[in-house]
């Protein structure tokens, strides 16, 4: 049976959710979707995660604290925070090392120590990359202080995955209000407005430079690539209007995975294959937000008009030979 490796699979801690209390943006009005089930398969790092991993067709789950990390942290607790959290991930998969890897928690409130952490997350602790929350507080990942992350990204050959986090207050006000409090906050996450936030922090990335300056800078997006893959064409005219080196396509096609994030969509997953090839998709199943009894995942995949070999990069060989750096 085909290994199965999902990159996308998400935990919290109870520090982190106190962080979050604490903070009077930590998380942003999104605590209402972490709770009750969710909540407590969030918090299971054991037995409970492990037998559900069985049940699904799971063999690895690539670990990572779930949006908004410590993006919207003040910068002292989170570079604590950080630290203490990766050493927990770090102890969780020596205790199930065939079962679990894992993506750094980077404290982006404090600029000054976000390489250092990865590059400790990467060389000491075995972790395969960065889970990044898009932007922090008002920086948008493609500011100046977000560069040595990159640099130290490049040099240790590992990739940083763009996770949606909820719009700024003053957008959601603009553009997802006046609904109810309910259809307010699923409109600004997972209704639409995180997959724009997310989407737009790599196409600021592009206009930036980032991949022009780091070439080898690998990218990973969520849930078939946050809207971008969809409008290539008039991101190819965005293109021929900025100052870049090469046209947009070539950077989804060179510098861009994708992950469909428990979406199974065929045709989602034939979008991808039109713009970023075989090689540069990755499965994930975004535990446990789309989790579901059954195997819909091992399903998804055996339904696809992949072939063996291409079926087998989705499954687990893109994602090996993209981390390959991180296990030398």
């Amino acid at each position: 049976m085909t290994k199965l490796i999902a990159i996308e699979e998400h935990f919290v801690t109870p520090a982190i959710r106190a962080a979050w209390a604490a903070s009077a943006i930590g998380q942003e009005g999104t605590a209402v979707l972490d709770r009750g089930e969710i909540e407590a398969m969030l918090d299971d790092l054991g037995e409970r995660r492990l037998a559900l991993m069985d049940e699904g067709g799971v063999d690895v789950q690539v670990l990572s604290v779930t949006t908004p990390g410590l993006h919207n942290l003040d910068p002292e607790p989170s570079v604590t925070l950080a630290r203490q959290t990766n050493d927990l991930l770090s102890a969780t998969i020596a205790r199930h090392p065939t079962r679990f890897q894992g993506l750094a928690t980077l404290p982006t409130a404090s600029p000054a120590h976000v390489a250092a952490e990865l590059a400790r997350s990467v060389t000491q602790l075995g972790f395969k990359g960065a889970m990044l929350s898009g932007r922090t507080r008002d920086k948008n990942l493609d500011h100046p202080d977000f560069w040595p992350l990159f640099k130290e990204a490049t040099v240790l050959g590992v990739p940083l995955f763009i996770h949606p986090q909820i719009p700024q207050q003053a957008v959601r006000e603009t553009l997802y209000s006046g609904f109810g409090p309910a259809v307010d906050i699923s409109l600004a996450t997972f209704g639409l407005g995180w997959h724009y936030e997310a989407g737009i922090q790599f196409v600021r990335l592009v206009l930036a430079g980032v991949f022009d300056k780091y070439p080898d800078l690998q990218i990973i997006l969520g849930h078939w690539g946050e809207v971008v893959l969809f409008y290539l064409d008039r991101l190819t005219a965005l293109g021929q209007v900025a100052t870049l080196q090469r046209p947009i396509a070539d950077y989804l096609r060179q510098n861009l995975y994708v992950t469909p994030s428990g979406m199974w969509s065929q045709a989602y997953l034939q979008r991808a294959l039109e713009i970023v090839g075989p090689e540069r998709i990755l499965f994930s199943t975004d535990y446990p937000y789309q989790y579901k009894p059954g195997q819909p995942g091992r399903r998804f995949l055996e339904d696809t008009t992949l072939s063996a070999d291409q079926k087998t990069l989705f499954a687990h060989g893109n994602w090996a030979r993209l981390t390959q750096a991180a296990t030398r």
